[in-house]
């Protein structure tokens, strides 16, 4: 069973839906912590709730991103998490992370991707009056939702849909989405 870190700055609800897969047994990982960068995200409650250690820690309290990374990348050694999940995390992984974890880092972002890349994505594509969007389930790289495809599914955007609606409909994508593709890389050795 592979041990996961799920880092997170919200509410943390794709979080959530990883801890109650992986207490169905449709997730064959162990949740050893949760990062967040944000004290007072929900995010942090919903891991206590869940019994998954916390690691709250702001990058303010430190001279550069390498020396918050190293901070984190201690305590993930510490708990010999091997696949780090990024779910809501709202910063850009740096090199510390990259180099240690190559090809161990994935993310979900509610778009179909490359298309509206970045901060609110469901913002962008409800401006934007498409009327397919979607989830996509991507490794990460040094840039902005550009890492490879590991997965995507659509979501249709109806004529008389509101932000609301759709946000709502994507994260119940999300929900399904993101733990099967994780039970998918943790029971593999190799990419998906």
């Amino acid at each position: 069973m592979k041990k996961i870190a799920v880092f997170a700055s919200g509410s943390g609800s794709n979080f959530q839906a990883l801890v109650d897969a992986a207490k169905a047994n449709q997730l064959s990982a162990e949740i050893v912590l949760m990062v967040c960068d944000k004290p007072r995200a929900y995010a942090i409650e919903r891991a206590d709730k869940a019994g998954v250690p916390s690691l709250v820690i702001s990058p303010k309290d430190f001279a550069s991103k390498t020396d918050y990374e190293k901070e984190i990348l201690q305590k993930l050694n510490e708990s010999g998490v091997e696949l780090i999940v990024l779910a809501g995390y709202m910063r850009l992984i740096g090199e510390t992370l990259l180099s240690a974890y190559e090809g161990r880092i994935v993310n979900i972002h509610p778009s179909l991707l490359p298309s509206f890349a970045g901060k609110d994505a469901i913002g962008q594509a409800f401006q934007a009056k498409v009327k397919i969007t979607g989830v996509t389930v991507h490794y990460v790289d040094e840039g902005m939702d550009t890492g490879p495809i590991i997965a995507q599914e659509a979501v249709k955007m109806d004529e008389h849909e509101t932000r609301e609606s759709l946000e709502a409909k994507i994260h119940q994508v999300e929900h399904l989405l993101y733990p099967r593709v994780i039970q998918k890389l943790c029971s593999t050795d190799r990419k998906v």
